[in-house]
């Protein structure tokens, strides 16, 4: 049978109960075709992504650049080893670079394999040191590889696997003097995101990420950030800690790297990525010619459109219409937290059932944390689009919170 088939929602559901192992909680619906904030069941029902690809479709669904670039390349050469030199890898790698702080670049293919590999950088570099141990922050999240699962200080993931990797230690988000009690002689790294995603769009206090800067300068540790949300334009500039003022000794970062293509990156300062030397760290796919070619054509696209300073717009915009919603219905809005295209909206609810509402009416969003509706939309949504899912998103809290009165 032909893979472009469409065979229906029902029969393809019928297969992964089957054939696919259930661990993921899925919506019943069949997604087979999509075009920028638009995405089409098997059905031929459309929907407005308000998430597209869990963060990944930074810039929505097949952005024409990506899609060439990627046709292109597979055309030429889909995979080779990384025994080998790859122009795509190179280029990459150098826009990369440049748009951060000059660092060197390991690629792999997620962002808890990027994860994986800081983890490993900073315990290579502290070993000699006597440094082992790795800070992280309360509902933060890293990945579900080991390392990385140990990494995220969040029990209910930790359930039914440990013990866990020892040396991390958790402390409250946003607390430096937690912090300055949590370091010592055998930290090795504090380990952060930006901005936390799946914990509820939790966004940095006024000085908080300059004074784990300077922590980590103080007592001799390295400062990791997580930008595998955050990063590739999610904040309105091309990493999150831009907004800071400061630098880190690396980063991570996946999702939307390559526009939607399996990718991800550790960016380190060169005299730390010296550390690794060859033999000590791996990945078979990573920086693979085709996650590469789609990698620049992201990149490229979105400095040829602005897309940067979109959204920034488009975050405004949001804010706009969540902070009416908030003045119509204040018992139902806690917090509004907004950075670029990062967005949580934290309800006085279970958001649980505000994403359902809004599967119904064609608009698909995220609910995290139990009350927060966390939308990742694509920097080319258009204005139509943002007002109708706002419309839509708004109505859908109201009559979950009226239904339940």
């Amino acid at each position: 049978m032909s893979q472009l088939a469409s065979v229906g929602t029902e029969e393809t559901i019928a297969r992964f109960q089957r054939c696919v192992i259930p661990n993921y909680k899925r919506y019943p619906v069949c997604l087979v075709r999509g075009e920028g904030s638009w995405i089409w069941d098997a059905e031929g029902r459309r929907y407005l992504d308000l998430f597209p690809g869990w963060g990944c479709n930074i810039l929505g669904h097949c952005p024409p650049k990506v899609v060439e670039a990627v046709r292109d390349q597979v055309g030429r050469l889909i995979h080779v080893p990384n025994t080998w030199y790859t122009e795509p890898q190179g280029d990459f790698a150098e826009l990369l670079s440049e748009r951060s702080f000059g660092g060197q670049c390991f690629f792999c293919n997620s962002g808890a394999e990027a994860n994986e590999a800081a983890i490993k950088l900073a315990r290579a570099w502290g070993h000699p040191r006597g440094r082992y141990k790795i800070v992280t922050m309360e509902h933060g999240f890293h990945g579900r590889t080991y390392a990385a699962l140990t990494a995220t200080a969040q029990p209910k993931y930790h359930a039914g696997f440990e013990p866990m990797v020892p040396g991390f230690t958790y402390v409250p988000h946003n607390d430096l003097s937690a912090v300055e009690k949590a370091v010592d002689h055998e930290t090795a790294a504090i380990l952060i995101e930006p901005i936390q995603g799946e914990g509820g769009i939790n966004l940095p206090a006024p000085g908080y990420l300059e004074g784990l800067r300077k922590i980590c300068d103080v007592r001799g540790a390295l400062l990791i950030l997580d930008e595998v949300q955050t990063g590739l334009g999610r904040t309105g500039t091309w990493f999150a800690y831009q907004h800071f003022g400061i630098e880190p000794d690396a980063l991570t970062c996946a999702k939307a790297l390559a526009a939607g293509v399996a990718a991800g990156v550790l960016i380190a300062r060169p005299e730390l990525a010296a550390v690794f030397q060859p033999g000590m760290h791996a990945s078979t796919f990573g920086g693979n010619p085709i996650a590469c070619r789609a990698g620049i054509a992201a990149v490229e696209t979105i400095e040829e459109d602005g897309l940067l300073a979109r959204g920034v717009a488009v975050g405004a915009r949001f804010q706009s219409r969540f902070e009416h919603l908030r003045e119509e219905r204040p018992e139902l809005v806690r917090d509004i937290r907004i950075r670029g295209v990062m967005i949580g909206l934290e309800l006085t609810m279970n958001a649980s059932a505000v994403v359902a509402e809004c599967l119904e009416r064609g608009v698909l969003v995220n609910a995290t944390h139990d009350v927060v509706v966390r939308l990742l939309p694509a920097l080319t949504i258009d204005d139509a689009q943002i007002d109708q899912g706002c419309d839509v998103l708004a109505d859908a809290v109201k009559t979950v919170a009226d239904r339940r009165a």
